[in-house]
């Protein structure tokens, strides 16, 4: 005879070790913070294993940005901000660090489920006992944290960069926005990775969407020097919001109401992050 209870019935003794839920019972009813905690170092760690690609390289392709801008004017250049004369140097710096940990963002992000698919290994992120919201953390999370990594190593250099200063007048500005931004893109990051079946539809959406309207956001030139139809297109544009916010965080002037611009791209992030939950929690091009 089996020493085993029946099944459904929970094993009685001293040792809480041996006790099980009934099937079709929850044993994790929370936070499963053990399986939160793994993902998000699995795609850390996923980045890390090549960061001469995803970390060094971006910001070395960052700061030649900066070098081929200001040695093309001498640095001489000036630019028209919230009614101010700043250098172009101080002036396109900010916008040039936050560009790299947008793009970064998203690039960590658009890549975690749709390698996945291809390669046949989605189950690994589906199978665990991870709850949508937690799998979204995750994700995101990992996104949040090369572009921080890569924000970080741009302003470093930055800093002993002869005729650029960059030491910010508001920090809780430049964390916020920088915050606000990279989820912003991860957020895209992850909708782009869970809409697109092979690498071409990501690069597509790099290419036509995301390169677009970050380097038309007013990373190079003040929005205050366009027309009124420009003007309004740019406005129209989150980039535009999240680059000049985080500009604001350094030079403590902006060219946009930065209380606005944080409630708009704060309204962004959450809608965005409800249509990833919905579309993972239904599993939309993820289960066949």
């Amino acid at each position: 005879m089996s020493s085993h209870p029946p099944i459904g019935q929970q094993p009685t003794g001293q040792d809480n070790s041996l006790v099980r839920n009934a099937p079709g019972v929850p044993s994790i009813r929370n936070v499963n913070w053990g399986g939160l905690k793994t993902l998000y170092v699995k795609e850390v760690r996923r980045f890390f294993k090549v960061q001469l690609q995803t970390i060094w390289a971006p910001a070395i392709t960052t700061l030649l940005y900066l070098v081929i801008f200001t040695v093309a004017l001498g640095g001489r250049g000036e630019v028209h901000l919230g009614g101010s004369m700043v250098a172009f140097a101080d002036f396109v710096a900010p916008g040039l660090i936050v560009m790299g940990m947008l793009n970064n963002a998203f690039a960590n992000a658009s890549f975690s489920l749709l390698v996945g698919k291809i390669q046949g290994t989605i189950v690994d992120y589906l199978m665990p006992p991870l709850s949508t919201a937690e799998l979204l953390a995750a994700l995101t999370g990992g996104a949040v944290t090369r572009a921080f990594l890569v924000g970080f190593a741009v302003w470093l250099a930055m800093i002993f960069w002869p005729g650029v200063h960059v030491l910010p007048a508001h920090p809780i500005a430049v964390l916020w926005f920088g915050l606000l931004g990279s989820v912003f893109l991860a957020l895209i990051g992850v909708l782009t990775s869970i809409w697109a079946e092979k690498f071409d539809h990501a690069a597509a959406v790099t290419n036509f969407v995301v390169a677009p309207l970050t380097l038309l956001s007013g990373t190079f030139y003040s929005v205050d020097r366009l027309s009124p139809v420009f003007q309004a297109i740019s406005h129209a544009n989150p980039f535009f919001y999240i680059i000049s916010g985080f500009r604001y965080g350094f030079l403590g002037i902006a060219d946009s109401p930065v209380a606005l611009g944080s409630a708009v791209v704060f309204a962004l992030d959450i809608a965005l992050a409800a249509l990833c939950y919905t579309l993972l929690r239904r599993g939309w091009r993820l289960k066949n």
